[in-house]
């Protein structure tokens, strides 16, 4: 709870139509105008990969791993020296066409 002007408390609400993302976007705009997009389940997830693989590396070369976990089987790796943007997008199920 916090407090009205005259000290009295004010109860918050949360709006009942509030929206959760199932998913986050996180779109790789990479050196040379290439673009890649990876899903992560929650923001913590992508800031945990980001700080701990990207960030650490960023002036390197070398390749590092990006999670694609939606598709079985295929592996993506990039140079964090490469990287020259991010976007992270949430992503809602009803914006999303499930099949």
């Amino acid at each position: 709870m916090s407090q009205a002007a005259d000290g009295a408390p004010t109860e918050q609400r949360r709006s009942r139509y509030a929206r959760t993302p199932t998913e986050y976007a996180v779109h790789l705009l990479i050196e040379g105008g290439h673009r890649e997009e990876v899903r992560f389940s929650t923001i913590q997830e992508f800031q945990k990969w980001y700080s701990g693989e990207l960030m650490p590396k960023s002036a390197s070369n070398d390749f590092i791993s990006v999670p694609i976990k939606n598709v079985q089987g295929e592996h993506m790796v990039l140079r964090p020296s490469k990287v020259v943007g991010i976007r992270v997008e949430p992503v809602y199920s009803s914006s999303v066409e499930r099949f």
